[in-house]
C-alpha cells in the first residue's frame, strides 16, 4: 500500500499556518506497522513484558455489557487478560486483547485451543441480532496471532482504526431527522487545474487528531500531497490535498460522500461523551471480568476501554455512560464498586462529558491553503489571455 506520494506541485506558503508535505507526513506514520485485514496479524504489546502473549482481535455489532461478556468468556477458557484496547462507534465495537495461558502465563500455541477461543469469541459476538445501519449486521470477525516483544499505543490505535473501517462504522445508525440538523465537520472540493482532491475538515481540536485523519486517509488508499493545518481557539483546520493511489482525483459524488463519512467517523471515535474511570488494583485472574460485571450490573455501558498490567498491578481505564442515556450516578456508582471490589481498589472519576456545539468559529478566507492556490491559478491563467 502506497501511503504517500511526491509532491508534483508547491502550493504558496503562508504565514501563521502550518504547512505540511509529503516528507512531513511520512514522518508521522513511520511508527505504523502496515497490516493486511484478511490474515493474522502481529501486534506490538505496549506492557513492559518478555513473555510471549496471544493477541486476538475482535469485531462485530455492539451492544450494552458485550465488553464484560468477552471478558468473562476469556476467564472461562482459562486465558489471562494481559491487555486490551477497545473503541465502540456506530454500534460497531473493535477490539484488540493480548492474553496468555493462566497455567504457563505465555502464550497459546496449541492450534486446537487458539481454535476453540476464536468459535467461542465469535459465539458471545454473534449473539446480537438487531440489525443496524442499512437493515445489515456487521458480521463478527475474531482472529488470533502469536506474538513477541512490545510496542507503543500509536500501531494499536492505527490498528483500531483499521478495524473499525472494516466493519464500516461510518454507516451511522441515525434517523433522518438527526442528520438533517447535523453539521457537516468534512467537505470536499476539486483542483481541476493541478488534479487534485482538496479535503476541508473543521472541528473542534483535541490530542491525535491529525494522526486520526492521516490514518484514515492512508487506510483508504488516497496519497497526500500537501497539508496545511492549523487551529483557532478550541477548533482546528485541516487541509489535505489527495489523489488517489492510482493517480485520480475523486470523481463521483459516491466516493466523496463515503471518504467524508469515513473521515467524520474516525474524529468521532475518540470522542467520548461520559464519565472517565481510574481503576488500579493488585492482578489476579478474573479482575477486569469482576470490573465490568460491576459496570454492567450498575446499568453502565462501556464505549471506550485501555486495560494495562505492570508487573502484579492491573491499570484500568473506561469511558463509560449510562445505558439509559441519563446522566452518571458517580456517587452511587463508586460506593457500589467499593462495596463489591474491597478497599484492594484505588478509583479515580473523572466527569468528561462535553457535548459538541453545533456552531463553529468561521475561518477567514485568507488561511485557506486551498483558497491561495486557485486563487493563483486564476491570476496565471488571466495573465495569458490576449
Amino acid at each position: 500500500m502506497q501511503a504517500i506520494g511526491k509532491s508534483r506541485a508547491s502550493p504558496p506558503s503562508q504565514q501563521q499556518q502550518s504547512n505540511i508535505n509529503n516528507n512531513n507526513i511520512n514522518s508521522i506514520i513511520t511508527t505504523m506497522t502496515n497490516y493486511k485485514t484478511y490474515c493474522k496479524k502481529l501486534i506490538p504489546l505496549l506492557s513492559n513484558s518478555p513473555e510471549q502473549y496471544t493477541a486476538i482481535e475482535m469485531t462485530g455489532t455492539d451492544r450494552p455489557g458485550l465488553f464484560s461478556e468477552i471478558s468473562a468468556a476469556l476467564v472461562d477458557l482459562h486465558c489471562n487478560i494481559v491487555e486490551v484496547h477497545a473503541w465502540s462507534h456506530n454500534a460497531r465495537l473493535a477490539c484488540v486483547a493480548y492474553i496468555s495461558d493462566q497455567s504457563t502465563d505465555s502464550a497459546i500455541e496449541d492450534p486446537s485451543r487458539l481454535s476453540s477461543i476464536e468459535d467461542h469469541l465469535t459465539t458471545v459476538l454473534r449473539a446480537t441480532t438487531n440489525p443496524i445501519g442499512d437493515g445489515t449486521l456487521s458480521y463478527p470477525d475474531v482472529k488470533t496471532s502469536e506474538l513477541l516483544g512490545e510496542g507503543n499505543m500509536t500501531s494499536v490505535e492505527r490498528r483500531l482504526h483499521q478495524l473499525m473501517l472494516s466493519v464500516r462504522d461510518f454507516e451511522a445508525p441515525s434517523s433522518p431527522k438527526e442528520m438533517k440538523g447535523r453539521k457537516r465537520m468534512v467537505t470536499i472540493e476539486s483542483c481541476e487545474q493541478k488534479g487534485y482532491s482538496i479535503v476541508s475538515i473543521e472541528c473542534k481540536d483535541r490530542p491525535r487528531l491529525m494522526f486520526d485523519t492521516v490514518c484514515t486517509l492512508t487506510d483508504m488508499e488516497y496519497v497526500i500531497f500537501h497539508a496545511s493545518i492549523t487551529s483557532h481557539g478550541s477548533y482546528a483546520f485541516q487541509e489535505y490535498f489527495i489523489r488517489h493511489v492510482d493517480g485520480y482525483a475523486l470523481d463521483t459524488a459516491c466516493e466523496k460522500e463515503r471518504v467524508i463519512k469515513c473521515l467524520e467517523a474516525a474524529i468521532e471515535r475518540r470522542v467520548c461523551e461520559g464519565v472517565r474511570l481510574e481503576l488500579c488494583a493488585e492482578n489476579r485472574v478474573g479482575l477486569l471480568s469482576d470490573i465490568t460485571r460491576v459496570l454492567r450490573e450498575n446499568g453502565l455501558v462501556v464505549v471506550r476501554a485501555d486495560v494495562e498490567t505492570h508487573g502484579e498491578k492491573a491499570v484500568n481505564a473506561f469511558y463509560v455512560k449510562d445505558v439509559s442515556g441519563n446522566e452518571v450516578d458517580v456517587e452511587y456508582f463508586t460506593n457500589s464498586v467499593k462495596r463489591e471490589m474491597g478497599p484492594i481498589l484505588t478509583l479515580h472519576v473523572k466527569n468528561d462529558t462535553t457535548r459538541r456545539k453545533t456552531t463553529s468559529p468561521k475561518r477567514s478566507p485568507s488561511l485557506s491553503f486551498g483558497g491561495m492556490l486557485r486563487s493563483r491559478i486564476e491570476r496565471l491563467s488571466h495573465g495569458f489571455i490576449i
